[in-house]
């Protein structure tokens, strides 16, 4: 499946199927958590928490593909992707774009 960032694909017929989105909401534990808020106090990158991101991205973007392999797709375009905080130690990933097949 290609996924790109670009709202059109360049010498390329397709029709458009529509908006397809993946999303998760992922939290740390307990333990995890207490560890980096110490690490948060000396400053540094929190190497958990850019893992996790990381994999939520990756479940997320998975999600979209597979709402797109269900509608026949053969690519996404305009592929974005936007984070928000819902609670205190928790966060969704959302990906969208539009899924197109080729004619």
């Amino acid at each position: 499946m290609k996924i790109v960032s670009v709202e059109t694909l360049q010498d390329c017929r397709y029709e458009e199927l529509g908006v397809v989105t993946g999303n998760t909401i992922q939290s740390k534990n307990m333990f995890a958590d207490f560890g980096q808020g110490l690490k948060s106090i000396v400053g540094g990158e929190l190497h958990s928490y850019t893992a996790m991101m990381e994999k939520a991205r990756e479940k997320a973007t998975q999600r979209m593909v597979d709402q797109a392999v269900h509608m026949g797709a053969d690519a996404i375009i305009g592929v974005r992707y936007t984070t928000n905080s819902i609670m205190a130690q928790a966060a969704e990933v959302l990906v969208f774009g539009t899924a197109v097949k080729y004619k």
